[in-house]
């Protein structure tokens, strides 16, 4: 791949990662974000990775979008955490965690073999040794005992409703564990459908965020659900 071909590299952005998120990476994470970038575009001519391949939409809604949610707990962060990337998909938003908290250990999860294998070839050649390759689907992950309540942060993004993502990352909690759901719109409606899940399974609505991406003006949402108590109760999921 061309390297030189100013379509593919991604833009720098020191502005506005200060202006929206006040933390900026430095030169190591920059360029562990452009091969990312690449490696992406390469594994998208044999698996359908991302259909988000322009260097701008790259930015904004892989890389920013990831770290949107995560830079506001950094505090929590500085130490050695233990974070599992529900449904990773490409690798996000767990990729672009591990390579701006290099202290975090960072495992991706999916259920996809193809994916899995792509990740797990991947990582050594982003010189990451924060981050591990989990393959299988997250109710049944979640009843494994060298899972359950094993991780300090879960990180979910376009898996399925709330309920469902809530049913599979807080199980994975150790108590005091913030789980991250990653959303597009959200409605008071859809929190009141939330909570008797999230009483279910021993979890309370910490905040729920709104803002605004910052190149499309698109509307998001972030839902930290912090584990209070587990019940030892675990629902069954219903994508439906």
């Amino acid at each position: 791949m061309n390297n030189s071909q100013p379509s593919l590299k991604l833009p720098k952005m020191d502005a506005v990662w200060q202006q929206t998120l006040n933390w900026l990476p430095d030169e190591k994470c920059q360029a562990q974000f452009q091969h990312l970038y690449e490696e992406i575009l390469e594994g998208n001519r044999q698996l359908n990775l991302t259909r988000i391949t322009t260097p701008e939409e790259f930015w904004e809604k892989h890389l920013w979008d990831s770290l949107r949610g995560v830079v506001p707990q950094l505090p929590s962060l500085t130490t050695s955490q233990q974070v599992i990337d529900i449904g990773t998909g490409a690798g996000f938003p767990g990729l672009p965690v591990a390579i701006a908290f290099p202290n975090t250990r960072v495992t991706l999860l999916d259920s996809t073999r193809k994916k899995i294998n792509f990740l797990t070839n991947l990582i050594p050649k982003l010189d990451l040794k924060n981050v591990t390759t989990l393959i299988g689907r997250a109710e049944a992950i979640r009843r494994q005992r060298q899972h359950r309540q094993q991780y300090d942060l879960a990180l979910v993004r376009a898996v399925g409703k709330a309920s469902v993502c809530a049913q599979y990352a807080l199980p994975l909690l150790k108590t005091g564990g913030l789980a991250i759901l990653y959303r597009g719109n959200w409605t008071d409606e859809e929190t009141d459908a939330l909570l008797p899940k999230l009483e279910q399974l021993g979890g309370v609505i910490e905040s729920i965020e709104q803002f605004t991406t910052p190149l499309s003006n698109s509307i998001r949402h972030c839902l930290y659900l912090r584990m209070h108590e587990h019940t030892g109760k675990m629902p069954v999921p219903r994508t439906k």
